[in-house]
């Protein structure tokens, strides 16, 4: 009998096996595909390395402003898409190589009772097990996926040919993403959002920038927007992205009287389902559908599932947001709308990137940083970046807001000269 069987082998499941072993746990690990989820095969990494081509095509441009002169630059779609799965199968490889001790079983998996999953043909017992299935992306009645002319993320990460045309509705993360990453490539591009902004939720100065440089790209961007008002016929693809949902269908959740929601599986603070040696993390809980949250979950659930009387909450106290556009945004904490609707009294720092001399020296000097404080206090919030290297820069504010750093933490901090990061500074002047 294993200690813990993890079924999904996505990030929330393959760091929860790496922590479990690391516990002196026998562990087996089952995913009913490949290795490494939907963030290593379907979405992170893979829509990060096309976006990372679509940026070099774009420096490719803009090189004579370098004093660079390039010519017969030109995208080649099939190269781009060999790296692309070039990367996923090695850091595959690489995430293989890191089970040693580890069962790895290929299957799908089916519950059939606390302590034993049937898969495929056979069937395994473990005294606790982590249901981890990840998402899948929601499918709207109107364009149902049909891998042809509709497509959901998955297809789209797989296209063999550049589209002329696309309609992407939904103005999210994804959305966005593959609005910039195709849009460089060449393609026209409408996006049809059905919420007042771009990337609702997010910071809604950051999302008016987005939308401006989109727009002066070329993108057609329609806010307040239904989808049906738009004839398909006159797009060459069709990309639905408005949300992900929790991947449970056929575990057996509801035989065994697992309680879900709308098909998220329902978890306590410590993530255990209503059947005491069942834990559940990641997309399946459908918390906060980000990669990193699913592994800071996986491994949450094993501390916890392994140490019954030392047991610790997995609560999403700091998690930080990163949207790959060009301009990256990136955010953590509270907005400057969620800390004013709180009724927090805020101070509010700003930087604007055209006068970072770093900035210009890359050439992209497109927007801002913003910081939120307490106006009494000088705790930090919250943050965020839209422009160069926001996905990176955010980690700063991540740790100041986890740490409950305040401005005067900040202000005292030596950045190097001449950085982007240098910009905190600036903005807390």
């Amino acid at each position: 009998m294993y200690d813990l069987a993890i079924i999904g082998a996505g990030w929330a499941g393959f760091n929860a096996s790496l922590k479990a072993r690391q516990l002196g746990l026998k562990v087996v690990l089952i995913d009913q595909a490949l290795l490494g989820g939907t963030c290593l095969n379907l979405g992170c990494i893979p829509t990060k390395s096309l976006i990372q081509s679509a940026k070099i095509f774009n420096l490719a441009r803009k090189a004579p402003d370098f004093g660079i002169n390039v010519s017969g630059s030109a995208v080649d779609f099939l190269k781009v898409q060999e790296r692309k799965d070039r990367i996923i199968q090695q850091l595959r490889s690489g995430m293989q190589q890191m089970l040693k001790d580890i069962d790895y079983l290929t299957g799908q998996a089916r519950l059939v009772s606390n302590q034993e999953i049937r898969v495929s043909e056979k069937n395994i017992q473990a005294r606790n097990i982590l249901l981890a299935t990840g998402s899948k992306p929601y499918e709207l009645a109107p364009f149902k996926f049909d891998a042809e002319k509709f497509l959901s993320s998955n297809e789209m990460i797989s296209l063999k040919e550049i589209p002329a045309s696309l309609l992407i509705i939904g103005g999210g993360v994804i959305g966005c993403e593959f609005a910039g990453l195709f849009s460089s490539f060449g393609t026209k591009v409408t996006i049809a959002e059905k919420m007042a902004q771009l990337i609702p939720g997010e910071d809604r100065e950051a999302a008016k920038k987005l939308e401006t440089v989109f727009k002066k790209k070329g993108i057609k961007v329609n806010t307040n927007c239904d989808a049906a008002i738009l004839d398909p016929a006159d797009f060459g693809l069709v990309l639905v992205c408005v949300g992900r949902k929790a991947q449970t269908e056929n575990l057996g959740l509801e035989e065994l009287g697992i309680n879900s929601t709308k098909g998220r599986i329902v978890t306590d603070d410590y993530l255990k389902t209503n059947i005491s040696n069942i834990y559940a993390a990641g997309d399946c809980t459908a918390k906060i559908m980000l990669a990193h949250f699913a592994a800071y979950q996986g491994i949450s659930a094993v501390h916890n599932l392994a140490h019954p009387d030392n047991q610790e909450p997995a609560i999403a106290r700091c998690v930080p947001s990163c949207i790959f556009t060009d301009p990256e945004i990136a955010s953590v904490g509270l907005s400057e709308e969620q800390a004013i609707s709180s009724g927090e009294k805020v101070a509010i720092h700003k930087f604007d990137f055209l006068a970072s001399g770093m900035a210009r020296i890359l050439g992209e000097t497109e927007g801002f940083i913003k910081i939120v404080s307490a106006e009494k206090s000088g705790v930090v919030l919250g943050a965020v970046i839209i422009g160069p290297r926001a996905t990176e820069l955010i980690g700063i504010f991540t740790l100041a807001v986890a740490r409950q750093l305040n401005i005067k933490d900040l202000r005292e901090t030596i950045f190097a000269h001449p950085t982007l990061s240098e910009s905190i500074t600036e903005a807390i002047k």
